[in-house]
């Protein structure tokens, strides 16, 4: 499947609760995205984060139906370790 770093910029700073991991986990089932990881800013208001997903649309729609921001979706491929080697 392919694999897309989303950045996104929040206004305030990012504090996530139990229910909200879970109604994510829901909506991103539901569109067929997997979260991989995330990195957080020092001061909590951007996320790099890494999916799988069919596609960038379903990524929009998926952040659209959870009102957080998709700012910048670029698709990536994984690198072989060994290349730099």
């Amino acid at each position: 499947m392919p694999r897309y770093i989303i950045e996104r910029n929040f206004a305030e700073q990012l504090d996530i609760s139990d229910d909200d991991k879970i109604h994510i986990k829901e909506i991103n089932d539901d569109t067929g995205v997997e979260w991989i990881f995330s990195f957080l800013s020092a001061d909590k208001r951007k996320t790099y984060c890494l999916y799988e997903a069919p596609d960038e649309e379903s990524l929009r729609r998926a952040a659209e139906r959870l009102n957080i921001p998709a700012d910048v979706i670029t698709p990536v491929d994984k690198i072989d370790p060994g290349i730099f080697a």
